[in-house]
């Protein structure tokens, strides 16, 4: 836990136990640290961690660093780990609701008079149109099931070596 001071000045732990308030914990090392109930966002259960990261460490908020991290050191780990990240999906929408056309500066609307029946024919007109939506979303990182409660005959050399490493941190 103390490795998070070589890439942050300060970290902040929010946890929760079902049975007791929610608090939060800071520190910005140098041996001091607060501990206060918080009141802001509720958890429901478990711990989030903040990292304040220092300038000349950015490359470990890139979300491939970070998988990569949590791949390595906690793809063993009993408990989930997850990562809110970004994601693109494409969404089918009318063309009016794709673009909505704004008269221009200057310009007035146009207003035309048409019957019930242009109408009607208008609407199945509507063209369908794929646009990309951005989200967000919590993405397990350590799906893998722990070692120890699979079957020996289901785990293969290399997870056993991936295994071995992870507990000595032999990489080499």
């Amino acid at each position: 836990f103390y490795s998070a001071y070589l890439v942050a000045d300060k970290v902040v732990v929010t946890s929760k136990h079902n049975d007791d308030e929610q608090y939060i914990w800071e520190s910005s090392a140098g041996g001091s640290f607060t501990i206060k109930p918080d009141h802001g966002e509720p958890l429901g259960r478990g711990t989030k961690i903040v990292l304040h990261m220092k300038e000349d460490q950015v490359e470990y908020i890139e979300e491939k660093k970070i998988k990569e991290i949590v791949k390595k050191h906690s793809q063993f780990i009993g408990y989930p780990i997850k990562l809110l990240v970004q994601k693109e999906r494409e969404k089918e929408v009318s063309d009016d609701e794709a673009e909505p056309e704004e008269p221009k500066e200057g310009e007035e609307p146009k207003i035309e008079d048409v019957g019930e029946d242009a109408d009607a024919e208008k609407t199945e007109e509507k063209k369908k149109k794929k646009i990309k939506e951005k989200y967000t979303e919590d993405e397990e990182l350590n799906k893998t099931k722990p070692i120890w409660t699979r079957s020996p005959d289901d785990i293969s050399n290399e997870e056993y070596g991936e295994f071995y490493k992870s507990l000595t941190n032999d990489w080499e």
